[in-house]
């Protein structure tokens, strides 16, 4: 029953690899309590075992910590996601979960940093002209200039950017196309014209877009370090590389870009899933991206 939900997951919703993982962890836990009231099947179980399991995941046990409202959310989705699949299915021939609801949960707003320091980041990568460390501004630039995960920079190849466009494939699966800001285009332009070619000659070559020193693909980590190591050198503490994202859509929003543009260039679940930009829609997005945001610059082309 698990392996078939999660299956469905995995092919018809396209969830990520790591979402899979929370949820196969939740609903494993979940099966275990069910194990322990006496519930062998799906069909046997009651409102009460899913309430009194919302309450295990707050209250925590000998063998799990007390969850926070978010995590135990997520748990309760995964929960209510399975009885609703096992219904649909004719495994039960009723939603137990169908009334429990996931608690709520405060939200922050992300953490962001300030323009100074963007600045100051941007300048720690180091003068121009050696090859690392061109390749590690045109890294720091793109971040903060699309919005890009850490793990879709990584997974750029050179094909994937194109005509002041950069096309980052997200979570589960979904394609978006971010314009490029002028300082961005501009780290990325002399990163291929100069710095890439020197670092590819010491490797077997790559399609890779950002490359290790050995000429390979960089790694998620490699990534991570070169942020902390420009992090340290400006002198900025309790920064990590996905701060830039939130910078890029806080920056944007202040300046008055509109929410839904945003959104679409952040890639969130409302953005069609492998939405291919028209050349006016392309347009649209690059006026809109070169006119809000500080480091912005006129529209690329």
């Amino acid at each position: 029953m698990l392996a078939g939900y999660l299956a469905h997951l995995a092919v018809e919703r396209g969830l990520a690899a790591n979402t899979l993982a929370s949820y196969r962890r939740d609903l494993r836990r979940y099966l275990d309590h069910l194990g322990r009231r006496g519930r062998s099947s799906l069909a046997e179980v009651a409102e009460g075992d899913v309430v009194a399991f919302l309450a295990a995941l707050r209250e925590g046990d000998p063998a799990h910590r007390a969850l926070s409202a978010g995590s135990a959310a997520r748990a309760v989705s995964a929960v209510r996601g399975l009885h609703r699949f096992a219904l649909r299915e004719g495994l039960a021939g009723h939603d137990p979960a169908r009334e429990v609801h996931p608690p709520s949960r405060r939200r922050r707003p992300p953490k962001a940093m300030g323009v100074a320091e963007i600045e100051r980041l941007m300048a720690a990568a180091g003068p121009a002209g050696a090859p690392l460390t061109d390749r590690n501004r045109a890294l720091l630039e793109l971040l903060y200039g699309t919005g890009a995960r850490i793990s879709e920079a990584v997974g750029l190849a050179v094909a994937d950017v194109e005509a002041g466009l950069v096309r980052l494939r997200g979570k589960g699966g979904r394609v978006r196309v971010v314009p490029l800001g002028a300082l961005a285009l501009d780290a990325l332009g002399a990163y291929l014209a100069r710095a890439r070619p020197m670092i590819c000659a010491s490797g077997g070559g790559t399609a890779a877009l950002f490359l290790n020193a050995r000429g390979g693909r960089l790694t998620r980590q490699g990534a991570w370090e070169v942020f902390q190591s420009a992090a340290e050198r400006a002198g900025l503490a309790g920064v990590s590389p996905h701060m830039l994202r939130h910078s890029f859509a806080t920056h944007l929003l202040d300046g008055g870009a509109d929410v839904r543009v945003v959104q679409e260039l952040l890639g969130h679940a409302s953005v069609s899933t492998t939405q291919v930009y028209t050349p006016a829609g392309a347009d649209r997005l690059r006026a809109a991206r070169a006119g809000f945001g500080p480091r912005a610059g006129p529209p690329t082309s």
